[in-house]
């Protein structure tokens, strides 16, 4: 992560069974990019699912200032009419692409958020009194949603460019891949699982006896996603106190021995030194001073990647916490005399680990996936970028 830009996992959405509210990406701007010149840019949704089932498709998102969804010719309408309780959303679906066919809808230029893709039945989406969203929580009771087969991929589009990810930090659930193509022709491609990768995900959680519960399969046998830790854990489905006995040990390693923490690969100069001492670790930088402090967290704020773990959009405390959570995440804290581990050869080493994010990142045809909110540390995740972008796609993969 350079000095340029913070980045961060988007977090676009709150999904919750009583309320939302929408949060904007956290992209910043890049000095000096090249303006991306398209108002509207062009998203071609690709199904080679394999299935037959209508797919429906939503694109919702933020822009100036205000929640709402996008048509398919690119027109931006922000939501009214909303209640407590929350009350049903108009049906804003855009009818997907048949299997072996291709949709393409526009993107307006200062718009962050989501594209939804379902399968068989639309969504539920409800409107709150105060303008937010109420979106699908399949780890909620009672979830609308919960039958129903769908997955989404996040984006923001602005004037630094297009930012495009896969994301499995909640669940994970349709195979899809992204991608964008630049105005010099060149096209990137990410979040593409490997031939047999979905069952393969599905049977490494199926052969673990924690992560199996993470599973939820609809009443005529589909499979219709595996849940994250974290959000399996907020549901009752998963043990919360997970990673306590890791968590201890690798807190406790650093309490006669420093921990490096270079959160920066173009600056490999920029060091801050850890120590605990009970539940605390502090950091010094390269002048001594103290310049941040951490409470030992627990599994939650590890699966969350906040709490104890808050990372501010800072460049001290947040690139830390990032750190920090990266290496909780992938169990290589505690066995690291300096993090970021940038090694994936390191990672999901030690007993126990998350298994879920292990399996998925394995499953992967380059390795990349947003298994947990900060997986752009050591640059694993699954986003494509480009400054000056003349479209971008998703493809619906197959599920076999």
């Amino acid at each position: 992560m350079g000095n340029h830009r913070i980045k961060r996992h988007r977090k676009t959405w709150l999904g919750l069974a009583v309320a939302a509210v929408a949060v904007p990406a956290a992209i910043a701007v890049i000095p000096n990019a090249s303006a991306a010149s398209l108002d509207l840019l062009p998203l071609t949704v690709t199904n080679n699912s394999g299935r037959g089932e209508a797919v429906h498709l939503y694109v919702l998102g933020e822009s100036g200032g205000k929640l709402g969804y996008v048509t398919e010719s690119g027109t931006f309408t922000p939501w009214t009419g909303g209640a407590n309780p929350p009350v049903p959303a108009p049906d804003v679906s855009i009818d997907g692409p048949a299997n072996g066919a291709s949709k393409t809808i526009e993107v307006p230029k200062g718009l962050s958020g989501r594209m939804y893709m379902s399968f068989g039945d639309k969504l539920d989406f409800k409107l709150a009194q105060d303008g937010g969203l109420v979106q699908p929580a399949p780890w909620a009771a009672g979830d609308a949603n919960s039958d129903i087969l769908f997955d989404w991929s996040e984006f923001t589009y602005n004037d630094a460019g297009v930012f495009l990810n896969s994301s499995q930090v909640d669940m994970f659930g349709v195979p899809h891949a992204v991608s964008v193509t630049g105005s010099d022709g060149t096209t990137a491609r990410t979040g593409e699982l490997k031939p047999g990768g979905r069952n393969a995900v599905i049977d490494a959680m199926k052969a673990d006896a924690d992560f199996s519960s993470l599973i939820q399969t609809r009443a005529d046998g589909t499979v219709l996603r595996v849940l994250s830790p974290g959000k399996g854990a907020d549901g009752g489905s998963f043990d919360p106190d997970y990673l306590a006995g890791y968590i201890d040990q690798a807190w406790a390693a650093y309490a006669g021995t420093d921990l490096t923490v270079k959160p920066f690969a173009d600056q490999p100069d920029k060091i801050f030194k850890g120590r605990t001492s009970g539940d605390a670790m502090n950091f010094t930088d390269s002048t001594g001073a103290q310049v941040a402090t951490f409470t030992k967290p627990s599994t939650a704020n590890v699966w969350g990647c906040d709490g104890a773990l808050g990372a501010p959009n800072d460049l001290v405390v947040g690139p830390i916490a990032r750190s920090l959570c990266a290496a909780l995440q992938r169990t290589t804290l505690g066995t690291q005399a300096v993090e970021p581990s940038t090694d994936p050869a390191t990672f999901y080493r030690n007993e126990p680990t998350n298994e879920y994010a292990k399996a998925i990142h394995e499953n992967m045809v380059d390795g990349k996936a947003y298994a947990f909110a900060f997986d752009d540390v050591a640059n694993q995740e699954s986003l494509v970028h480009n400054g000056d972008p003349t479209s971008i796609g998703i493809t619906l993969t197959s599920f076999e």
